[in-house]
């Protein structure tokens, strides 16, 4: 049974920084790409970051680039997100996500991800 479970949420001030886990079991981690969302109340789930199993290839949507980095251990069956210079905006549940399609390339749209965590929270106060 393939499990996700994120962690490292929490309350921090704007400017600071969080770094998220997610530990994967039941699947083969080091061959499959993963990703990281997060939905804010009211708003739709949007895509955050992505990278390939080999971490050599990264993905992040706009409005995190240059300030989130995503990271895997393949030997700890953990993908990370570091966090830094956080915003109120970027308030939200934050989930990690497996693709579909072992051949992901890149995709940001939620429906090409059909894993999911059961999330953390980050909430960024100003």
């Amino acid at each position: 049974q393939v499990q996700l479970v994120e962690s490292g949420g929490g309350l921090v001030q704007a400017g600071g920084s969080l770094r998220l886990s997610c530990a994967a079991s039941g699947l083969p981690f080091s061959r499959v790409a993963m990703g990281w969302f997060r939905q804010a109340p009211g708003k739709e789930r949007e895509f955050v970051a992505a990278l390939n199993p080999t971490g050599a290839r990264t993905y992040y949507a706009d409005s995190v680039k240059g300030r989130f980095t995503i990271s895997r251990d393949n030997e700890k069956n953990t993908a990370y997100l570091l966090m830094n210079r956080l915003r109120p905006e970027d308030t939200a549940v934050y989930y990690c996500a497996m693709p579909r399609n072992v051949l992901y390339s890149g995709s940001a749209d939620p429906a090409a991800f059909g894993t999911w965590g059961q999330g953390t929270q980050v909430t960024v106060s100003s």
